[in-house]
């Protein structure tokens, strides 16, 4: 499965949550390759600290991303695409290849306006492939004192995007996550809150992975 973070601007926090989700999979016991397509490298140069036993794949343009993406996808379980803030040629191509396309954006109204532009790059996809890639649009740096509104619901339901019920939260261990070469789920007590956001937000997105992860649980206790 091929998993796209996209979004025309940067600073949106793509590769937080790409480099988050690396993270989370390869902790759930499952194969992962990330394929780094932003000019600013940070997803990569921090997996590379974290987790040095996952492959990187650095993928500089659109022809690398449409020659190479599909054949990293047939060597992992999951390629996770760390998409580019600027370059929409390389956000077309990682479309025109992902399963599913994660949109971070920030919760305002200005963000709200600009999910058109990234929706309309997701439609030319699935109109070309007929179908995918599937696409969910995902709060990301939120305030600690937002609450969800009714203008980003509109905003997102009036595009049919589909909009996660999990929003990420402005915490500080997220921002030093990489810096510490950790993921926040392994930086202790003071990062819980964020590794328990970043944990619900992938098993919203993923259900399977965290169903199988409770099946577990409960085989192990029954066996004590």
């Amino acid at each position: 499965m091929i998993i796209a973070f996209v979004n025309s601007k940067g600073g949106v926090g793509k590769s937080t949550l790409a480099g988050s989700l690396v993270g989370w999979l390869r902790g759930h016991g499952r194969s992962v390759i990330l394929a780094d397509c932003d000019t600013q490298c940070s997803s990569s140069e921090w997996i590379r600290e974290a987790a040095p036993e996952v492959r990187v794949v650095r993928l500089s343009n659109s022809d690398e991303v449409l020659d190479e993406l599909p054949l990293l996808a047939s060597e992992s379980e999951f390629v996770i695409a760390d998409g580019p803030g600027s370059q929409t040629e390389t956000s077309r191509a990682l479309l025109l290849c992902a399963d599913l396309a994660v949109i971070p954006c920030k919760a305002s109204m200005m963000e709200a306006r600009a999910l058109s532009k990234n929706t309309s790059f997701v439609r030319q996809a699935q109109a070309i492939r007929k179908g995918p890639p599937d696409a969910i649009a995902v709060l990301s740096m939120v305030g600690r004192g937002y609450r969800l509104t009714k203008d980003m619901r509109e905003a997102a339901m009036s595009l049919h995007l589909s909009l996660a019920e999990t929003p990420i939260i402005l915490r500080q261990a997220i921002a030093d996550a990489p810096g510490q070469a950790k993921f926040c789920g392994n930086m202790g007590f003071a990062a819980r809150e964020a590794a328990r956001d970043l944990d619900t937000l992938f098993r919203e997105l993923f259900p399977k992975i965290g169903l199988e992860t409770a099946s577990e649980i409960r085989m192990a206790n029954d066996g004590e």
